[in-house]
């Protein structure tokens, strides 16, 4: 065993020795007050300063007579200078378990031979400890030097480095599963080949598999450049929005879907919240990363791509054409219900499709246009919303709520933060709300949705919620690569936390009742229609 010391900013990780548990045991204000230039003397005083085990200053005052103050000076002089060219320029050293014994018994033999007199026993204890520590600091150094061959760190080490603490400040997990992060970081630099680009990239990759966490990924340039498009307002694709399938679900490795956009070549192909993407372009997707199936399914305007997808015990082959995705967020349309001529009740009908940067602005919007003709009542419909932008559903949620908590932010010591609001940003907080849910409802949506029915603002129609109960953030690193991590999880106002479960709604909807809007309203209108829900029956809980 072998006990690893970091220089400034690096961890200290030591062996289970009785003496060497801590930093503080090794490193004792003692012997830290060799690390410092030689004190001022002042009336016969000398002055030092160090730092207590509780990191705080503290002051060690020493009044001794030395008749050869200047023998003293010079010696402390030349091993302060040697320390310190040691921590400036070390990068890591190592120490053998075995060479603490031989050290101990060498300091106690100094010890003795310095008693033999009274200028000695005032002397010893402080010549010895920078004896000591100066010549071990320079055999260890020596030792260092010869087992690496160099410390410089490179360009490609350097962007690893990067990945590193990007993940060891932001990744939700601090135990990083169950192994010493920092140790990683020190064995990744010593064995893993970072000659090119790519080695580096795959270094970061296995670096990152370690986490054991599906959400947090190392995206390639290429990769982080198209994730972030799609947040934005247009995507060339297919039209998908794809995952992994849940614990209980998971009878295959494959990837699920999640949602079709309205419109898109998989919605029009029939491809249905739930199905299994079995392969892509011959390609199977069993153990397949999801940004790497993200990225073949995406592709110039006008290309073609072949899937395999199953649905239920039934497989087909698809061959789409990519095209241009319009990802406005936002539908919505006034739906009448049965009354008496115009004064029939209106219903306003808003589909939000995804969560991008024009989400929050987009219903806001919506709603103004309804209320101004005359909608006393709402249906929001996140039905195969997948998600986005997490700040978009937090503003989405300001809108409906006059006052409450949205969303509780929690890491493995519990929650951290609040997410709230005191219904400044409200525009529609008190006419009915209903909101419709379904297994493609995921991530955003569900905290958008978990916050209106927690604070009983909404009643909540559909099949249970996907259950993504994590929240990602994305980091560009230098070279135009990234990394999503997983920075937290979320509890709903009611502290229940949905992942892998989903949030359940407060009642079903008709099998037969449609997704399309227009097909929607006639439901609420025509009493004959076989999906016909009554407006009192559906906005009451």
């Amino acid at each position: 065993m072998e006990v690893i010391l970091g220089s400034s900013g690096s961890a200290v990780a030591f062996a289970s020795l009785p003496s060497f548990r801590n930093s503080s045991a090794l490193f004792s204000s003692e012997v830290l007050l060799l690390n410092r230039p030689p004190a001022k003397r002042s009336r016969g005083q000398i002055h030092y300063s160090s730092f207590s085990k509780e990191q705080s200053i503290v002051k060690y005052n020493s009044t001794q007579s030395f008749k050869n103050d200047h023998v003293h000076d010079d010696v402390r002089l030349k091993l302060w200078r040697l320390n310190k060219t040691f921590v400036s320029r070390s990068g890591f050293f190592v120490l053998k378990p075995e060479s603490f014994t031989w050290w101990r018994k060498f300091i106690i033999s100094i010890q003795k031979v310095v008693k033999c007199t009274e200028w000695h026993s005032n002397l010893g204890p402080i010549l010895s400890i920078n004896l000591v520590v100066g010549v071990m600091l320079y055999m260890t150094f020596s030792a260092a030097v010869t087992k690496t061959p160099s410390w410089a760190l490179t360009e490609e080490n350097l962007i690893f480095l990067e990945a590193w603490r990007t993940i060891d400040r932001a990744f939700i997990d601090k135990s990083f599963n169950g192994q010493s992060w920092f140790r990683y970081r020190e064995n990744a630099l010593r064995n893993e080949p970072m000659n090119t680009r790519e080695e580096t990239y795959a270094a970061i990759r296995k670096m990152v598999a370690t986490l054991d966490d599906p959400f947090t990924r190392f995206l390639e340039p290429k990769k982080f450049k198209s994730l972030r498009s799609g947040t934005k307002n247009t995507l060339t694709g297919v039209g998908l929005s794809i995952g992994y399938p849940k614990e209980k679900d998971k009878s295959s490795s494959e990837l699920v879907v999640v949602s079709a956009a309205p419109g898109g070549p998989a919605f029009r192909a029939g491809i249905l919240s739930g199905d299994l993407i079995v392969a892509i372009d011959d390609k199977s997707t069993e153990s397949m990363e999801i940004y790497d199936a993200a990225e073949r399914l995406q592709g110039p305007e006008g290309s073609g791509v072949e899937l395999i997808v199953r649905h239920g015990s039934e497989t087909r082959h698809l061959s789409l054409i990519r095209e241009r995705v319009l990802l406005n967020p936002v539908k919505s349309r006034v739906c009448k219900t049965p009354g008496l001529g115009d004064d029939a009740p209106l219903v306003g009908y808003i589909k939000l499709t995804s969560f991008n940067q024009n989400a929050s602005g987009a219903v806001k919007e919506a709603i103004e246009t309804l209320k101004g003709n005359n909608v006393n009542s709402f249906i929001l419909d996140l039905r195969d919303n997948s998600g986005g932008l997490f700040p978009e559903g937090v503003e989405i949620a300001k809108i409906w709520l006059e006052k409450g908590v949205i969303v509780y932010i929690c890491d493995s010591r519990g929650v951290r933060d609040i997410y709230d609001t005191d219904g400044s940003n409200s525009v529609a907080s008190s006419e009915p709300l209903v909101v419709l849910v379904n297994k493609g409802t995921a991530s955003a949506s569900e905290i958008l949705a978990g916050a209106l029915k927690d604070n009983k603002r909404a009643v909540l129609v559909g099949e249970p919620t996907y259950g993504k109960g994590k929240i990602q953030s994305v980091f560009e690193l230098s070279d135009g690569s990234g990394l999503a991590v997983t920075v937290a999880r979320y509890e709903t106002p009611a502290h229940t936390d949905i992942n892998k479960v989903g949030i359940i709604p407060d009642y079903p909807l008709p099998v037969s009742f449609p997704k399309d809007e227009d097909s929607l309203c006639g439901c609420l209108q025509d009493p004959t229609s076989a999906c016909y829900l009554n407006r009192v029956q559906l906005f009451s809980r």
